[in-house]
Order: structure tokens, then C-alpha cells, then sequence
């Protein structure tokens, strides 16, 4: 019988070797004895196996159907305890489906290590679902944690999250503790305080219809992204700058999230 911890992934993740740097992610996703947890992506299973010693119930999706006969053998006194369900799947279709909103009930937490080329695709639909997680953490590139974090410019993704929540780097991961090893480091993303208040009063839809109209050009000011693609008029757009003192020449990446929601509700 060909021994499974042979099996290698696919479909561009790179598997978690560090037990340690797994601890960490769990403390960064704030799991505690009794949380429910949807793991996306858990591969051979090495967050799995902290998240379960926590005493968290673990709902993983993952889909290289060879990573599922790993989990199948490793945790198969779980499933039978109902401990650990698993699915086999894309985790975007699954975060759409019915059988996510039937058996992820809230309060809940999103823990994974997942495939960094997807990454703003995922944040997206982890943060706009219907019933968002009480927290999330994440391995992402650590380029892609400081742009969210640290970075003195904004963009449309850093944006994005601070409107649901408050993101945190919590430290950086070598490369040396994935299998493969990715080309790049990675981070440990946390984001917390997840919900829908800053748009109370402001359509959703209508806040990132203005803030993808004004990173549209992102060397041209923002007044002219808004007149050109959005119709304003000079006059409008003169009068709201006033109100909010804002320079005429200001580029989307200069203004922070509060700007942006008062300009929501200006506009």
C-alpha cells in the first residue's frame, strides 16, 4: 500500500510544515474549547491538529482529492465522532452554497492556509457572506499582509478589509516552514471585529462602486476618476471636497477608510 504522507499538494497551495507556526494561527484566530471553525484548505492536516487540541469543531473544505484521502486515514476517529466534517470542494463554490449556510451556524471562525493566488478572492467572500466569522486568520504572502496592514498607501483590498474589520500582521513565516516552499515569506494575517457597521446608512454596493471608480486611474486625481466615471459634476464634486477639505489633486491611495465612508455618504 503506497504510504499517503508521500502524496504531494496541488492546485498551488504549499502545506504547513511548522507545528509551532500552526499554534500561532490558531491563537491568531482566537479558537477556544466549544468555537466552530471552517478550515479552508487543510491539506495534510497540520492546523487541523491544533485546532482540534484547542477543542475547536472543525469544518475543513478542501479540494485535491488526494489531500482528502490524507485527512480521510489521519482523522478518521473524528469524523466518526462527527468532530471533523469534510468536504471536498472548491471553498468559493462552498462559501455560496447551501450546505454552508446549513452546516457553518454563528457564531464561527475562519482559520486556513490558503492558496495565495486566490487570496482577494477569498477575503471577498469570507467578508461579505451573509453570516460573517466572528474572526479570521490566515497564511497569506507577506507582501500581501503589509499591503493590508502597513502600508502608508492605500488600495482597493486594504480598504476592503479595514471596512468589515481590523486587520493585525502578527508575524512573519519563513518560507522554510511550507512544503513546497513558496518563492516569497508569508505572514500570519488576523482580522477582527468583523461586522457591518460602517454601513449603516451607506450601500454597500454603491461604496465599492465608488471605490473602484476612484482607483480606476491610479495617477490621476481622484476628483477626475469620479467626474469621468461616475458622471458628477465639477460643481458637486467642488462642493463635497469642501465640505470634507479635501485637496483637489488627492489621489484614492492618500485617503483613509472614514474619508472614503463620508464620501459615500456625501456622494
Amino acid at each position: 500500500m503506497k504510504s499517503f504522507f508521500k502524496k504531494t499538494p496541488k492546485l498551488g497551495q504549499h502545506l504547513l510544515t511548522s507545528r509551532d507556526i500552526a499554534r500561532r494561527v490558531v491563537e491568531a484566530g482566537e479558537v477556544a474549547h466549544g468555537d466552530v471553525v471552517l478550515e479552508i484548505g487543510p491539506g495534510k492536516g497540520m492546523l487541523t491538529k491544533e485546532l482540534l487540541a484547542v477543542g475547536a469543531r472543525v469544518i475543513a473544505v478542501e479540494k485535491d482529492p488526494e489531500m482528502i484521502s490524507v485527512l480521510n486515514e489521519t482523522f478518521r476517529d473524528e469524523q466518526l465522532h462527527k468532530i471533523l466534517p469534510l468536504y471536498e470542494g472548491d471553498a468559493r463554490t462552498f462559501l455560496t452554497s447551501e450546505t454552508f449556510s446549513q452546516h457553518v451556524t454563528p457564531p464561527y471562525r475562519i482559520v486556513a492556509n490558503i492558496p495565495y493566488y486566490i487570496t482577494g478572492e477569498l477575503l471577498r467572500l469570507f467578508l461579505t457572506a451573509p453570516i460573517q466569522p466572528q474572526s479570521i486568520a490566515l497564511l497569506v504572502q507577506k507582501e500581501v499582509a503589509e499591503r493590508i496592514t502597513r502600508s502608508k498607501k492605500e488600495s482597493i483590498l486594504s480598504l476592503s478589509v479595514k471596512a468589515y474589520g481590523t486587520p493585525l500582521y502578527i508575524r512573519t513565516v519563513r518560507a522554510g516552514s511550507f512544503n513546497p516552499p513558496p518563492n516569497v515569506d508569508s505572514a500570519i494575517l488576523a482580522i477582527s471585529h468583523i461586522s457591518r457597521d460602517n454601513f449603516t446608512g451607506i450601500s454597500e454596493k454603491k461604496f465599492f462602486e465608488l471605490l473602484h471608480v476612484g482607483f480606476g486611474q491610479k495617477r490621476k486625481t481622484l476628483r477626475g476618476n469620479l467626474k469621468r466615471g461616475l458622471g458628477f459634476s465639477e460643481e458637486h464634486l467642488e462642493q463635497v471636497w469642501a465640505e470634507t477639505s479635501l485637496d483637489a489633486k488627492v489621489r484614492a491611495e492618500d485617503l483613509p477608510l472614514n474619508t472614503w465612508l463620508t464620501l459615500s455618504k456625501k456622494l
